[in-house]
């Protein structure tokens, strides 16, 4: 009788590498170990014989990261999404992808389960599982943190490296760890260990070694360097004249933005799960694709159409951040999302100046803005009629007045 099958989401560190081995025990399956590509960089190497040699009967390492730059990281820029106005979603975007890919295995391998090496106390495991649940809800998932089995064997790192020194389990860890990494294509983040203590400084000088993607802003180069970025419908399509994928351009603006410092964020956030956790983020394309898209906006964007999407971006942002991004209504606002757009084109200019986006310059062939109308000098198209507004704020003034009245008269 064939064993039964569980894709794991595996990064090949200590957590993960445990994981697999204990599944592999427990259950008397087969372990399909899965990697997806998203941006990890030098983090992937040595993955696949790692996977191997831990007892995976086959490993997927998937390149994934054109398909999170055009249908993840870019319909969700379009939208404005800025989680408790400071996080750019970096962590959160990834997850449904990963899910979605899993999936895909499972059912190209027969498998039945799929396990995952999130904490039971953090966001990633209700994004997993919530985006298994909208894509294939036959499908079991296994979360070992939340197991009192597997808990009790693991109390602490001390006993899961003992574990893997034990089953000769290649991973390469210490007892104390300073913080912890998750790396993709828009971000990385640092979180937990010296980072739990809000008071905690990563800026300091003696903590510089902890950023990877951006140097210190007091660091970077002295004279500002100039960016045009050209919009499609709210899209990125060409950087100082060059047509570039969605891919292209995220990799070229993380180069530009990492070099001059741009995109940390140092934040107390909320947790889904009901508690506050610290977090710090280094999204330096992110952080100068949001800046002038919002300036590309301002530009191109009916007032009203983008007071009705902006209303909505915390829902938005909070939809991501929770792990609803295959929800109906999630896909309700991308629809929303994606026609407030279709007139965001034109190109922004921006200045990177130590750790700044500043805005240089906006044009557009499909600009709202008219000069003609906008001026202060006589307004030769004659479409604005400065009378008119007397009557426009004495309506707007009537019930100011009879609140006021009512105030007056207690």
């Amino acid at each position: 009788m064939a064993k039964e099958k569980i894709v794991l989401a595996y990064s090949g560190g200590l957590d993960t590498s445990i994981i697999l081995k204990w599944l592999k025990e427990t259950y008397d399956a087969e372990i399909i170990a899965f990697t997806a590509d998203i941006g990890q960089k030098e983090e992937l190497d040595g993955l696949e014989e790692k996977a191997l040699a831990t007892g995976a009967s086959k490993v997927y390492i998937d390149d994934l990261q054109a398909e999170f730059a055009s249908d993840f990281i870019f319909p969700m820029f379009q939208s404005g999404a800025l989680y408790e106005g400071q996080y750019l979603l970096g962590t959160s975007i990834a997850r449904p992808l990963i899910a979605k890919r899993m999936v895909e295995i499972a059912r190209a391998e027969g498998a039945t389960m799929i396990a995952h090496g999130a904490t039971g106390k953090g966001n990633d495991q209700v994004r997993f599982e919530l985006g298994v649940a909208a894509l294939a809800p036959d499908i079991k998932v296994v979360a070992p943190w939340r197991l009192d089995e597997f808990r009790d064997t693991f109390p602490g790192r001390a006993e899961m490296i003992e574990y893997a020194e034990k089953h000769g389990i290649p991973v390469t860890a210490s007892a104390a760890k300073p913080y912890s990494t998750d790396r993709n294509l828009l971000h990385i983040s640092y979180e937990s260990g010296v980072l739990e203590d809000p008071w905690f400084d990563p800026s300091a000088p003696e903590n510089k070694d902890m950023f990877l993607l951006s140097v210190d802003p007091q660091d970077a180069p002295d004279e500002p360097e100039m960016l045009e970025i050209e919009f499609e419908q709210g899209n990125a399509v060409a950087l100082n004249g060059e047509k570039l994928s969605p891919l292209q351009v995220m990799d070229k603006l993380n180069e530009l933005g990492g070099k001059h410092g741009i995109g940390r964020v140092d934040m107390v956030e909320n947790r889904f799960v009901g508690m506050k956790s610290r977090g710090v983020y280094e999204t330096p394309g992110g952080t100068i694709l949001f800046t002038a898209h919002r300036k590309m906006e301002s530009l191109t964007m009916d007032r009203e159409v983008m007071n009705l999407r902006d209303s909505l971006l915390t829902r938005y942002s909070t939809l991501v951040y929770n792990g609803f991004w295959f929800a109906p209504e999630r896909l309700a606002l991308q629809a929303l999302v994606t026609e407030s757009q279709k007139n965001v084109s034109g190109t922004v200019r921006v200045k990177l100046y130590k750790g700044n986006v500043i805005g240089a310059g906006v044009k557009s062939p499909v600009s709202l803005y008219n000069p003609d109308i906008a001026t202060m000098e006589a307004d030769p198209s004659q479409a604005y009629d400065q009378n008119d507004a007397t009557g426009f704020i004495s309506l707007n003034a009537l019930r100011l007045k009879v609140s006021a009245g009512v105030e007056q008269s207690k």
